[in-house]
């Protein structure tokens, strides 16, 4: 999902409306990852609304990925996204970046982790292979 230029940090549902997720990795790609590695991407940073979050659980999103650095919003202690998808069995994937390279279908998207328990966050091996099959 391509959301660059959008006005403000929220994304919001209708921004997933137009394009079928059910069963789908909805990556979403904001051109926050442009921050990587600076002290800027600590702050301002582009979120899903719990409203969003609503709208991918419910219309059969598989996983969520991010190009940002928090899937919510960090400006006050809640994580309606977090609680939303991960409640719903559904993996969340941040910090990504390149998505710009992706194209909007046509690929298949994999996050491996480590096999570790007890642990909530874990950083994972993320690719991409693009489909050739005509």
């Amino acid at each position: 999902m391509r959301v660059t230029g959008a006005e403000g940090r929220a994304i919001d549902w209708t921004h997933f409306a137009a394009t079928p997720v059910q069963g789908m990795a909805v990556l979403v790609h904001t051109g926050w990852d442009r921050h990587w590695r600076t002290d800027a991407y600590f702050e301002g940073h582009t979120y899903l609304t719990e409203a969003a979050a609503c709208y991918l659980r419910d219309h059969g999103a598989r996983l969520v990925g991010i190009d940002s650095y928090n899937i919510d919003c960090t400006d006050g202690g809640e994580r309606p996204v977090h609680t939303i998808l991960l409640g719903a069995g559904i993996p969340i994937v941040e910090h990504m970046t390149n998505l710009d390279a992706l194209p909007a279908s046509g690929f298949r998207f994999f996050a491996t982790p480590p096999k570790i328990r007890g642990m909530g966050t874990f950083p994972v091996r993320a690719h991409a292979i693009l489909n050739t099959e005509g």
